[in-house]
């Protein structure tokens, strides 16, 4: 397995911590496969393997434990004498599963870590029960970085190849492994798509009308990056004979985005600093999951760059929101600490006009944090009046 050590870097801060350790993120997204790794990095450091409660709710084996009293039993019965570490991988199938995790925290001895698939497994009750108890770790698909390691060597080489597969078919872990070819990952990512839509918004959710649902999602993926409303939704659906109130539509997206499908950027006045409650923009998850469900048609590059640079800066940490200054917008504000830096993102600025255009809404920021303009351009201009001129595939390849 290759150690995805972004993420186990994040976990390792708060191991033997008094803190249950929430892994989470869509379906597929890797979160099994980091348990594991995070179960060989302790055996490396001498834990031995009876010390280690390794269970997965989806798997067979586990089927029987579906309440917390028998989540609860089953643990207490392995459990020895000296630290204990619970990896336990999509909790959210074992009803109130919550009461068990919080009695066994509560009993001290043991070392917790979660993962689940859905939102609702952070809802205001639980956060309530376990306040100031967990950490949550975010896990998205594959940084650009980390889909070159999972390359064959003779591969990643041509890393300009690599990033147009990795824009066109994503970064989903299974991916570089698979024939890089349209029939194939079509396939890969229709299935993925439907046991993510099915197990974790349909099911449970209990939805009505699926196929309201699967217009809904075709819809935001072919808007990323554009500012969309649950009105302008559903006036775009009534429009295809397809109505539906706009209450009904704001529901299903947030359905989407407490399955981690689709994440919501606000929109931010600048100089007004504060969130404004109109023209929110949604990007999906994973770059192959939209081309797939648009069935890979071309066009719209600069949008799926922004998509891959909104996911970069989470994965790095940043709070992301949509620049407002004036009439102008700025692709993104991110935040953390005490560092803000103000992104805005573009297939090419070689063009005189397309420059000028991207650089204004930086030009007339009234502060002095950090100004970057990210372009596929190769050039030799690192700096346009003190915005940086950065090319993308450099930026998700550095380091800060």
């Amino acid at each position: 397995m290759i150690k995805r050590e972004l993420y186990l870097k994040k976990i390792k801060k708060f191991q033997d911590k008094p803190l249950i350790k929430v892994i989470t993120g869509m379906r597929r997204a890797g979160k099994s496969t980091l348990l594991n790794l995070l179960a060989e990095d302790l055996k490396e450091q001498g834990i031995k393997d009876e010390q280690i409660i390794r269970i997965n709710f989806e798997a067979m084996e586990f089927d029987t434990i579906r309440d917390y009293r028998q989540l609860y039993a089953y643990i207490k019965e392995r459990l020895l004498t000296g630290s204990m570490y619970l990896l336990l991988d999509e909790i959210q199938q074992v009803d109130s599963w919550e009461r068990a995790i919080n009695s066994l925290f509560m009993e001290g001895g043991v070392d917790i870590y979660i993962t689940g698939s859905n939102a609702n497994m952070l809802s205001s009750d639980l956060s309530t029960l376990l306040a100031g108890r967990y950490v949550e770790i975010q896990v998205f698909p594959l940084s650009f970085r980390e889909y070159l390691l999972f390359l064959p060597q003779e591969v990643r080489e041509n890393k300009s190849e690599a990033f147009e597969n990795y824009m066109k078919y994503g970064g989903l872990p299974l991916i570089p492994s698979l024939p890089q070819e349209n029939d194939t990952m079509e396939m890969f990512l229709a299935g993925i798509y439907n046991t993510v839509l099915m197990k974790d918004v349909i099911q449970r959710n209990a939805v009505r009308d699926p196929a309201l649902l699967e217009n809904i999602v075709r819809f935001l993926a072919d808007n990323v990056g554009n500012p969309v409303s649950s009105s302008k939704v559903a006036g775009y659906l009534t429009s295809q004979g397809r109505k539906a109130a706009a209450a009904t539509v704001d529901n299903y997206l947030q359905m989407l985005t407490k399955a981690y499908i689709f994440y919501r950027a606000q929109r931010y006045d600048i100089k007004g600093k504060m969130h404004l409650k109109t023209q929110e923009k949604y990007y999906i998850v994973d770059n192959g999951l939209r081309n797939a469900l648009l069935d890979f048609k071309q066009g719209d590059y600069g949008h799926v760059l922004e998509n891959i640079v909104y996911l970069e800066l989470l994965r790095r940490g940043y709070h992301v929101a949509i620049g407002k200054v004036g009439t102008l917008e700025v692709d993104f504000v991110a935040s953390k600490a005490e560092r803000k830096v103000y992104y805005q993102v573009s297939a090419s600025v070689l063009d005189d006009g397309t420059r000028e255009r991207e650089l204004k809404p930086l030009r007339v920021i009234p502060d002095a944090y950090e100004k970057i303009l990210l372009t596929m351009d190769r050039t030799h201009i690192r700096d346009f009046e003190g915005i940086r001129n950065v090319n993308i595939m450099d930026w998700l390849l550095g380091e800060e």
